[in-house]
C-alpha cells in the first residue's frame, strides 16, 4: 500500500492508497514544526492501530511539505519504516509536468502535486483552488504546462486576524450563511470571510481564464474548507478534499515508469 503525506503550514493530511488506487483511509494531524521522527512514528501507529490496520502494510510512500523542519522528520521516519528512502516531492521539479515559469524552484510542492493530479482526473486546461492555510490557484494550460496562480491569505488566516485586531468581533463558525446581506455580526462576518473567499475565488478565476484564453477551463476546489467555500458559490466543476494525496501517488507513479 502507498501512504501519501501533505504536510501544510497549518494541518497535515495522510491518505492510505490500496493497491488499485483507492484511498482506503484519510487522517488529519494538527502541524507542529517540532515534532521529531520518533514522535511522527508515533502518531502513524496510532492512526493505523485505531482503525485496526497494521503499518507493515505500507510498502511505500511519499511527502509534499511546506514546512522543511518536518520534511526532514517524515523523511526520516519513513526510511526507518520502509527501509529505503521515500519519495519526497521537491519544489520546482516537473515530474514529467513542464513549468512555464521564470523560476520554476518558486512553485511549492504541494502546488506541482495539485496540479499534476488535476491535470490527470480532469484534462487540460485546468484551475484548481486549494483552500488551505493560504489559498493557492494553480494553472495548467491546454497544452498541460503548469503557468502559475495566484496566492492570498487563507480563510482562518484572514479570521484569525480579524477576531485578533477588532477588539468588539469574536470568533464565529467558519460556514456559509445563507445571504451575502448579514444582518448580525455573526452572519455579518461568514459572509465576508465565507462569500469574501468565494467572490475573491470567482474573479480570480475569471481574469485567469480570461488571460489564459480558455473559457471552457475546468475549476476544481481542494483544502479543508473546500466545500465550505463551495457551498457559497457555482464556480467549481469539481470539489476533491484529495487531490493533493492522489498528486503525491501520481509523481510516485511518474518516478515508477508508470505515467
Amino acid at each position: 500500500m502507498f501512504l501519501a503525506i501533505d504536510v501544510g503550514n497549518t494541518q497535515t493530511t495522510l491518505g492510505l492508497f490500496d493497491e488499485a488506487g483507492a484511498l482506503a483511509r484519510g487522517w488529519r494531524m494538527s502541524t507542529d514544526a517540532t515534532d521529531t521522527s520518533d514522535m511522527l512514528h508515533a502518531r502513524l501507529f496510532s492512526f493505523f492501530m485505531k482503525d485496526g490496520m497494521e503499518l507493515a502494510r505500507v510498502a511505500e510512500a511519499g511527502v509534499a511539505s511546506v514546512v522543511p523542519a518536518l520534511e526532514r522528520a517524515w523523511r526520516k521516519c519513513l526510511e526507518a519504516h520502509l527501509g529505503h528512502r521515500p519519495l519526497v516531492v521537491r519544489p520546482g521539479e516537473p515530474y514529467g509536468m513542464e513549468i512555464a515559469m521564470p523560476n520554476p524552484r518558486q512553485v511549492g510542492a504541494d502546488r506541482i502535486a495539485n496540479a499534476i493530479a488535476a491535470r490527470t482526473t480532469y484534462g487540460a486546461p485546468v484551475i484548481v483552488v486549494d483552500f488551505g492555510t493560504a489559498t493557492n490557484i494553480d494553472v495548467v494550460d491546454e497544452l498541460g504546462r503548469y503557468r502559475g496562480g495566484a496566492i492570498s491569505p487563507g480563510v482562518m488566516l484572514s479570521a484569525g486576524a480579524l477576531v485578533s485586531r477588532a477588539a468588539r468581533l469574536a470568533s464565529v463558525p467558519i460556514e456559509a450563511p445563507e445571504h451575502a446581506l448579514g444582518d448580525t455580526t455573526e452572519t455579518a462576518m461568514q459572509s465576508g470571510l465565507v462569500i469574501g473567499a468565494a467572490a475573491q475565488a470567482e474573479g480570480l478565476v475569471s481574469r485567469i481564464k480570461d488571460e489564459l484564453g480558455a473559457p471552457n477551463a475546468t475549476v476544481v476546489a481542494t483544502g479543508g474548507l473546500a466545500r465550505t467555500v463551495g457551498a457559497a458559490t457555482s464556480l467549481f466543476d469539481a470539489i476533491d478534499p484529495d487531490l493533493t494525496l492522489r498528486g503525491i501517488r501520481e509523481i510516485w507513479l511518474w518516478k515508477q515508469g508508470q505515467r
